[in-house]
């Protein structure tokens, strides 16, 4: 898959609508957004207060969202956008999803899949990070300082 900045910076800006809309819901603002062949196909963001489930990350509602558009459960030649780089679980589901590429904005030092679980997207699987990454860090940190 061919890595256009600017566009990774407009689908970026999506998700980043979405995490502002998780933030407006009380959420922790986290949004994803999913594109196949230059189309949004699923935008998620996080809803695990409302739905008390710890597993209703950004990243997992846009992939079931995904494919269910899509109509299997593969998402191969899609690009998941998210405003934070997936936690562990996350990352396991984009890897068992067989996501294409993966664009995430800021870096999560203590969650991130990165640190903890390098190997868990699957092998071919193409990752961007850093895109739009200090409004995507900004956003979670002031719903924090927010909540302090």
């Amino acid at each position: 898959m061919e890595v256009n900045k600017e566009l990774d910076e407009k689908y970026m800006r999506m998700a980043l609508q979405e995490a502002q809309q998780a933030a407006d819901a009380d959420e922790i603002p986290v949004g994803a957004v999913v594109v196949s062949n230059g189309r949004i196909i699923a935008r998620a963001h996080n809803l695990t207060e409302m739905l008390c489930d710890v597993t209703a990350h950004a990243e997992m509602q846009a992939i079931t969202s995904a494919a269910n558009n899509l109509g299997g459960k593969y998402l191969n030649d899609c690009t998941l956008y998210v405003t934070l780089e997936p936690c562990v679980m996350c990352a396991g589901a984009i890897g068992w999803a067989q996501v294409s590429r993966l664009v995430y904005g800021a870096s999560d030092p203590r969650r991130g899949y990165s640190q903890l679980a390098p190997d868990a997207l699957h092998p071919k699987a193409q990752v961007s990070s850093g895109v739009l990454a200090d409004e995507c860090q900004a956003l979670i940190q002031d719903f924090f300082r927010k909540k302090r």
